[in-house]
C-alpha cells in the first residue's frame, strides 16, 4: 500500500502542474485579446446553464456507487476544468496551423469546449471506479483530441454544420467509453462495492434533475434557431420523463417504480432530440422522439445488461450505453428520416441522386463517429493499462479510500 500511495502522490500533482503550465503558455502566446462577437449579457446565461449541467449535474449523476461518491464528484470537477482548457488549446492550435492567424478568445470557443467535455464525462461513467486519476486525465486528453478530429472530418468532408458536429458528443462519448472499459480487467465476482444504496441513488437522482433542467440550454446554446431548440427539447424531455415512470411500473416485477429506470430514461428525450431540436417545426414530433427515446432506454437496459454486456465482457458502471448511446443512435437515425420527409413534402427532390447524397452524408457522419470512437477507444484502453500509468488493482476498484481521506 505505501508504494502505491507514493506513486499516486508523485504522479497526479506533477501531471496536473505540467498540463496547467502548458495551458498557461498557450494562453499567453495564442490569446492576444478577447473577441466580442457574442455579447456576454446575451450569451452568458446559456453558458452558465451548460456549465452547471456539466459540472454539478453530471458530477452528482455519476454518484451511483456506494463507496465512490468523493471520486465521482471530485474527479468529474477536475476533468472538466482541465478538459475545457485542453479543448480550447487543441481547437485553437489546429485552427492556427490551418489558417495561420492569431485566435481571439470568445464565449463561442469556451462554450464549444464545455459542450465537448460532455463526451469525456459520459465516457467516465463507463470506467467509473476502475480508472485512476492519471488514467482519467490521459483519457480526457486523448478523447478531446480525437473528438475534435472527428468533428473536423464531419465538417470539412461531409459538410455537416458546426453546431451539429458538437451534438455527436453523446454518441462519441458513449461508444468511446464502452471501448475503453472493455480493456479493463473485470472485478472479482465477490466484490460488492460496485452496488448502489438509497443514499447514492438519491444523490444521483439529484444530478439527473439538474441535467434535465438545463438540457434545453445545452441543445440551443450554439443553434441558429434557439427558440425552436428550447421548446422542442423541453417537450421531448417532458414526454420522456412521463414515459419513464409509466414504463418503469410496467416492466418491474412488483409493479413499482425503479430508480435506475428513472435515473436514465428521463434524460433520453434530451439526447434523442439533440440532432433535430433546432429544425423541428411541430412539437408533436419532438414529443414522439422523447417517447421513443425513453422506450429504447428502458427496454435496452434489460437486453444489454442481460445479453450484450456479459457476451462482450463489458462492465458499464453507469449504464451509459442505454442512457446516452442508444438514444443518440435513435436521434441520428430520426434526423435522417425527418430530413428526407421534409424535403419530400416540399418537393425539393429533382432526382434520386440528391436524396441519396443527403442520406449518404448523414449516415456517413453517424458511422464515422461511431467507428472512430470504438477504434480509438480500444487503443486508448490498451494504453491506459500499461504499468507506466499506475493501473489500479481490481481489489481497489470502486473505493474512495485509495484516493481520498475518508472519515466515518
Amino acid at each position: 500500500m505505501p508504494s502505491r500511495y507514493l506513486s499516486f502522490r508523485c504522479s497526479v500533482p506533477w501531471l496536473i502542474l505540467f498540463l496547467e503550465t502548458l495551458f498557461l503558455i498557450h494562453t499567453y502566446f495564442f490569446f492576444p485579446g478577447v473577441d466580442d462577437i457574442y455579447s456576454p449579457s446575451n450569451f452568458y446565461p446559456e453558458f452558465q446553464d451548460v456549465n452547471h449541467m456539466v459540472i454539478f449535474g453530471f458530477g452528482f449523476f455519476l454518484m451511483v456507487l456506494r463507496r465512490y461518491g468523493f471520486s465521482s464528484t471530485g474527479f468529474n470537477f477536475l476533468l472538466v476544468v482541465l478538459g475545457v482548457q485542453c479543448s480550447v488549446l487543441v481547437e485553437d492550435v489546429l485552427v492556427f496551423l490551418r489558417v495561420q492567424q492569431i485566435i481571439f478568445l470568445s464565449f463561442c470557443s469556451l462554450a464549444k469546449a464545455v459542450v465537448s467535455m460532455t463526451a469525456v464525462v459520459i465516457s467516465t461513467g463507463a470506467v467509473l471506479g476502475k480508472a485512476s486519476p492519471v488514467q482519467l486525465i490521459v483519457m480526457t486528453l486523448v478523447e478531446l483530441i480525437v473528438f475534435y478530429v472527428s468533428r473536423c472530418i464531419n465538417k470539412t468532408l461531409l459538410q455537416v454544420p458546426d453546431h451539429l458536429t458538437l451534438m455527436h458528443v453523446h454518441l462519441f462519448g458513449a461508444y468511446f467509453g464502452l471501448a475503453v472499459t472493455s480493456r479493463f480487467p473485470e472485478p472479482p465476482p465477490g466484490l460488492d462495492k460496485n452496488r448502489s444504496t438509497p443514499k447514492s441513488d438519491l444523490l444521483s437522482m439529484l444530478g439527473t434533475v439538474f441535467v434535465w433542467v438545463f438540457w434545453p440550454s445545452f441543445n440551443s446554446i450554439l443553434a441558429d434557431s434557439k427558440r425552436e431548440a428550447v421548446l422542442n427539447t423541453y417537450f421531448a424531455l417532458a414526454v420522456s420523463a412521463v414515459a419513464a415512470f409509466m414504463l418503469s411500473a410496467l416492466t418491474s416485477k412488483d409493479g413499482k417504480f425503479r430508480m435506475t429506470h428513472i435515473h436514465s430514461a428521463v434524460l433520453a428525450g434530451g439526447v434523442t432530440i439533440s440532432y433535430t431540436a433546432h429544425s423541428i417545426q411541430h412539437p408533436w414530433i419532438a414529443m414522439i422522439l422523447g417517447l421513443l427515446g425513453s422506450v429504447i432506454t428502458i427496454l435496452g437496459s434489460h437486453c444489454l445488461q442481460r445479453c450484450f454486456n456479459p457476451a462482450f465482457k463489458l462492465k458499464d458502471t453507469s449504464g451509459i450505453h442505454f442512457t446516452f448511446g442508444l438514444p443518440a443512435l435513435l436521434g441520428a437515425v430520426a434526423a435522417v428520416v425527418l430530413s428526407v420527409v421534409e424535403k419530400g413534402i416540399a418537393k425539393q427532390w429533382n432526382n434520386l441522386s440528391s436524396l441519396g447524397y443527403l442520406v449518404f452524408v448523414d449516415v456517413g457522419a453517424l458511422c464515422q463517429t461511431i467507428s472512430t470512437a470504438l477504434v480509438t477507444g480500444l487503443i486508448t484502453g490498451l494504453i491506459l493499462n500499461i504499468k507506466l500509468l499506475k493501473a489500479v488493482h481490481v481489489s481497489k476498484y470502486f473505493d474512495d479510500q485509495f484516493y481520498w481521506e475518508v472519515s466515518f
